[in-house]
């Protein structure tokens, strides 16, 4: 099945687009939404741009496209994107937020496109784990909620990283996933990058209790070869 996969440059989107390569779908391109708001409902905001290192590191197309962000008026100028490509179905990286998976789903009925989920409802835990488990290297890149400081911009998720996100689960009920918003994710490789992303200059914004890591400069350099 010809597919497009939303990508964010975040875990979950890069997740997704694992499972169906692996699956053997025919991913033609990757999609991108910048909104125009640091507040959109449905898309990835902090370093947006990196979603070009991102296509660019996979080799598969990516087509982007500006959204206002503001509540469901984004969801038409997916809509007006999607109908412009040559696919059968739409995968997004969705594991537990209606809202989201709701709104996809919906488009692609009115377009005729079935929508694939490969992360809906699983373990939040067991996706984590199976993140690093597969190699990928995911760092933090914006925290939104109660319980997290300006350390954890730039931390890489590991199994450190997880034993405290269980511990800010079980005292603020973040997802451990932040399927809620409480936290935003760059990948900078994954097993099917041919390069991986390499930061060259960043900063640190904090403001109040939440902020995130603004990428001013990255460029894709070569794996090391397996031995």
């Amino acid at each position: 099945m010809r597919v497009a996969v939303l990508v964010s440059g975040g875990k979950d989107s890069a997740l997704s687009l694992h499972r169906v390569l692996k699956q053997n779908y025919e991913v033609k391109y990757l999609v991108s939404m910048l909104p125009q708001r640091g507040d959109s409902w449905m898309f990835h905001f902090p370093n947006i741009y990196l979603t070009n290192l991102f296509a660019e590191a996979v080799g598969i197309p990516l087509v982007k496209a500006e959204t206002t962000g503001i509540k469901e008026t984004e969801l038409k100028d997916l809509k007006k994107l999607l109908t412009t490509l040559d696919i059968e179905g739409v995968v997004s990286g969705a594991t537990s937020s209606q809202y989201q998976k709701k709104r996809i789903d919906k488009i692609c009925q009115e377009l005729k496109l079935r929508s694939v989920a490969p992360l809906w409802q699983e373990d939040p835990l067991q996706l984590l784990k199976e993140i690093i488990e597969l190699s990928f290297e995911v760092i933090i890149v914006g925290v939104y909620a109660y319980g997290f400081n300006e350390s954890w911009l730039g931390r890489k998720i590991n199994s450190s990283t997880i034993k405290s996100l269980l511990n800010l689960n079980k005292k603020f009920g973040i997802s451990l996933v932040g399927e809620g918003g409480e936290y935003e994710t760059l990948v900078l490789d994954a097993p099917y990058f041919k390069r991986k992303i390499q930061l060259l200059q960043a900063e640190k914004i904090w403001e109040d209790d939440s902020g995130y890591l603004l990428v001013k400069e990255a460029s894709l350099v070569d794996k090391p070869l397996r031995t």
